[in-house]
């Protein structure tokens, strides 16, 4: 009996069904030499810092960056060469006053050195060296943790493995990861006509294509697919098959037999195999019509047109969505956008330049070249493609538009720029974890504002203390003229103090101690960081209380011209006893392991550009936000109040 198409569906309500439909998830443990290109089924949090010390970042001198501040070719300054480090080989000693360590690039940073200068601008004079230039606090360091820190979500579930975000888990010491198992997939073809490729063509038989087709669609879309055979056009050979190996696979695809000719018996199996049986039998498309698709043992079972192209077109359309969600994989968009950059581009003449950018959606694409240099794993992990520069071109300028090659199939949904934060990583997993897309750069509170005003960033989380106002965050609205383009967020309190080591064996009890005593080694962090400002405050108000002037008072305190450029990065310098007190907060002491002493509380919130807020990804932010705030509060060290989430009012 013939069957007719009758109650064609619309393509959408097809998919709309097709995507319904979920599979038994599974999980298996394998090496990251063979995670290329599967999803991770949990996130990956570090349990290292990288670098985990402060590494010289070229062949040179360590030094007391104080030491050189006024040296010049005409006024060169002698320091003495007390030994030597080098990539695994720590100096043993400390670098004190007017003195120098010879250090190779990728050596820990001598105890007492700050800075490291380039060899080419010193002239060795047997033990010592003559510095012809001066250096600042932090040049040629790349700081500890400054690449990833200890409790930073490195690679979230969901996550496609690519060649960089396994390096970054390589650096990180992960060795296997939980990936989802990709979905089976089990593929017929049917058709008397049909030979398999290779074997001797009779007359009247074609090659089969769908079946090697389908494979390699299955493969791209992150499923596993088997070839199971060619069927002939017969009921019961067709029945047994599937019956044999339906309950092996989570779908199973089947091409040709599914129009209405006598010799097309597809529909009638599948009818049988239910129940609920076929549930679509023909869809209102061309190619594609007479597609069929039934449910059998929970499973799917889809009849694909015999034609090839409709084969594909078919798959591209409703199947091949489906094989990406089960395995995890975003739907296909294109390899290429068209933006504008945001800002002044500049390659190197004389060679074709591959330069990493990255990219914010906003009214067109906005792209921007990724800060970080060739010593951070984390720069790939932070673009989402690069721009092509010819030889001759030198420069692409701001406004100029670009063409991007992206490394991704997605551009983030959000961009966040600013200052990091354990309670913003709680913040970010859920919103991963309910499907959004994030780009996440940690370059501190000044960072976070200056992103804001150029348009790089939709998001930056804030702690900059204005001491004039006593003011947090708002005072730099207007320092950055941004009050017109963000607006400011309230999130939640701060503990922040000292931290120092376990048990506090120096026996530190406040500020006072940093000024007063010369057997204390702090870690400071950098100029334009939140923290910075509000120690520097403390360090002048302290200073007023005992009756001396601060810019004298600074000069005492050892180690104050030593900057890491996070909180993370304090703890580490006082865990691995480079340093025996800096600021930071009260979360990053105890992920460390260490001794806190709280000095005071401030404001973490959300600068939030204008242009951004009607974009879904904020608006899922700010619900979360407000959704957490128990959560939040169940971090030692943070406290969220009843109007976390509103704005704050001028």
């Amino acid at each position: 009996m013939r069957k007719v198409f009758r109650n064609l569906k619309s393509l959408e309500e097809v998919k709309d069904l097709i995507m319904r439909y979920e599979r038994d998830e599974r999980r298996e443990k394998i090496s990251i030499w063979d995670a290329f290109g599967r999803i991770l089924a949990e996130d990956i949090v570090s349990g290292v810092d990288v670098p985990g010390f402060d590494r010289v970042m070229l062949d040179g001198y360590a030094v007391r960056a104080e030491d050189t501040f006024w040296a010049d070719e005409d006024n060169p300054v002698e320091l003495k060469v007390i030994g030597v480090a080098s990539a695994g080989h720590p100096f043993p000693g400390e670098v004190g006053e007017r003195e120098a360590v010879e250090v190779a690039t990728g050596a820990p940073m001598p105890r007492g050195a700050n800075s490291v200068v380039k060899e080419e601008f010193t002239v060795r004079k047997g033990d010592s060296i003559l510095v012809m230039r001066a250096v600042a606090p932090g040049e040629n360091v790349q700081g500890a943790g400054s690449d990833v820190r200890v409790g930073e979500t490195v690679a979230y579930r969901g996550t496609r493995l690519s060649a960089r975000e396994i390096g970054i888990l390589a650096a990180v010491g992960i060795r296997e990861v939980e990936v989802l198992s990709k979905p089976r997939v089990g593929i017929f073809s049917t058709g008397d006509e049909l030979a398999q490729p290779g074997e001797p063509l009779e007359y009247g038989k074609i090659y089969d294509v769908n079946s090697s087709s389908l494979m390699a669609s299955v493969l791209e879309d992150g499923g596993e697919p088997k070839f199971l055979g060619i069927l002939p056009d017969d009921y019961e050979a067709i029945r047994d098959s599937l019956k044999r190996e339906i309950e092996k696979f989570d779908i199973i695809l089947i091409s040709g037999s599914t129009s209405v000719g006598a010799g097309d018996v597809m529909y009638r199996v599948l009818e049988e195999l239910g129940p609920p049986g076929v549930i679509v039998h023909g869809i209102a498309m061309h190619p594609g019509k007479p597609t069929v698709i039934a449910e059998a043992r929970g499973k799917l079972v889809i009849g694909l047109p015999g034609y090839p192209t409709s084969c594909l077109t078919v798959y591209r359309e409703i199947v091949s969505p489906l094989i990406r969600k089960w395995s995890g994989k975003p739907l296909e968009t294109g390899k290429e956008v068209i933006g504008r950059a945001a800002e002044r581009i500049i390659g190197e003449r004389g060679r074709r330049d591959l330069l990493p950018v990255h990219v914010v959606k906003d009214e067109e694409y906005l792209v921007f070249p990724v800060p970080t240099g060739s010593e951070a794993i984390s720069t790939l992990s932070r673009a989402d493609g690069y721009v092509e520069m010819e030889e001759l071109e030198e420069i692409i300028e701001e406004g100029e538009v670009v063409r991007v090659k992206l490394f991704t199939d997605r551009i983030a949904d959000i961009s966040m720029i600013g200052s990091h934060c354990i309670g913003l990583e709680l913040i970010m997993s859920e919103m991963r974890r309910r499907g959004y897309l994030i780009k996440s750069v940690f370059v501190g509170s000044s960072g976070g504002f200056k992103a804001i005003a150029r348009g790089e960033a939709d998001l930056a989380g804030v702690h900059a203390f204005d001491p004039e106002t006593m003011e947090y965050n708002l005072p730099f609205m207007r320092k950055f003229s941004i009050e017109d383009k963000a607006i400011l967020i309230r999130g939640y309190r701060r503990i922040q103090g000292l931290i120092v080591a376990r048990g506090n064996p120096k026996g530190i009890k406040g500020i006072r101690d940093i000024l007063e005593r010369r057997d204390i080694v702090m870690m400071n962090r950098n100029k334009g960081s939140g923290t910075r400002i509000l120690l520097d405050y403390l360090l002048k108000e302290e200073a007023e209380r005992m009756g001396i002037d601060i810019s004298e008072a600074i000069k005492n305190i050892r180690g104050y011209w030593n900057e890491a450029k996070s909180h993370n990065a304090v703890a580490i310098a006082i865990k691995n006893g480079i340093a025996d007190v800096g600021i930071g907060i009260k979360t990053v002491a105890r992920l460390y392991n260490l001794d806190f002493i709280p000095i005071a509380e401030e404001n973490y919130d959300f600068l939030i550009r204008r242009s951004s807020m009607r974009k879904g990804a904020v608006e899922e932010f700010l619900r979360i936000l407000r959704e957490f705030r128990s959560k939040l509060n169940e971090l030692d060290g943070i406290e969220a109040s009843d109007d976390i989430g509103l704005p704050i009012s001028p």
